[in-house]
């Protein structure tokens, strides 16, 4: 076997360890994800030599398709790193293990259509529902307020228009209408800033409540999206950049991979 690592090739090229290594880290990357219509993975180790020391050159990682911790969907994931120490001894048993942790450089696309998904999601509703901040139920006789039919819509520019409706637990349903800018703090959190409420569409005798309404649930959101809380295990995203394209939602960042996972 090592003298295959080490050595042999086929006829188009590929070290035969490259392969075994691509093909054991497919199926690891894989475990991340609760479901994926297809994962890549590409790792480069020139000689083939090194990796008897653990020594890996590059990993690239292309994920579509993807869905996280079974409801949170993401078109597209991509992960590149430098040079990648593992354990070869895991390698032989059909796992890949990293000796120490690495950075790599990280997309992720969202689609608009996964973003409304995600707001259908039992942790993102459990945030949403039944609220008794005082600011809400002094708009409510009292009532816990909760938000409902949350749905999203990328605009240029990295604005996102937000409807939904509130309802007050008194019988009353209010509609809500506004754009807000979607940007990054501290690296890890989404924030939602500068909202604009659009009142046109309001009933008049709502409109006032609507305004209000509005503006608490732009505070809730800009409260809510930490990467943290949605971590894939032993993978940290940190973003720098984030940008709406169409009806995608463009991060870039890196990731801090600290181990891969052990576990589906």
């Amino acid at each position: 076997m090592l003298g295959g690592l080490t050595g042999l090739t086929d006829p188009k090229g590929t070290d035969w360890g490259e392969r075994m290594l691509n093909t054991v880290a497919s199926q690891t990357i894989r475990h991340l994800f609760t479901a994926s219509e297809s994962v890549e993975v590409s790792i480069r180790c020139f000689p083939s030599s090194k990796l008897l020391q653990g020594s890996i050159d590059s990993f690239k990682m292309n994920g579509r398709g993807l869905v996280i911790r079974r409801e949170f969907a993401a078109e597209e994931i991509s992960i590149e790193t430098d040079a990648v120490v593992i354990d070869f001894g895991s390698l032989l048993g059909g796992k890949l293990r990293l000796k120490q942790p690495t950075q790599a450089i990280a997309q992720v696309i969202l689609t608009e259509a996964g973003i409304n998904q995600s707001f259908k999601a039992e942790l993102v509703r459990k945030r949403l529902e039944n609220l008794t901040q005082p600011v809400l139920t002094a708009l409510s006789e009292g009532h816990p307020v909760t938000f409902t039919e949350v749905g999203a819509q990328l605009l240029p520019a990295n604005q996102l228009r937000i409807l939904a409706k509130a309802d007050l637990n008194n019988g009353e349903l209010v509609p809500l209408n506004m754009t807000v800018t979607v940007g990054i703090e501290k690296r890890r959190r989404i924030s939602f800033s500068n909202p604009n409420t659009d009142l046109s569409q309001i009933p008049e005798a709502q409109r006032e409540i609507s305004q209000n309404l509005s503006l608490a649930l732009v505070e809730i959101l800009d409260n809510m999206v930490d990467l943290d809380r949605f971590d894939l295990d032993g993978v940290k995203m940190r973003l720098n950049r984030l940008e709406t394209e169409g009806q995608r939602l463009i991060f870039s960042g890196y990731a801090e991979i600290h181990h891969i996972p052990k576990n589906p």
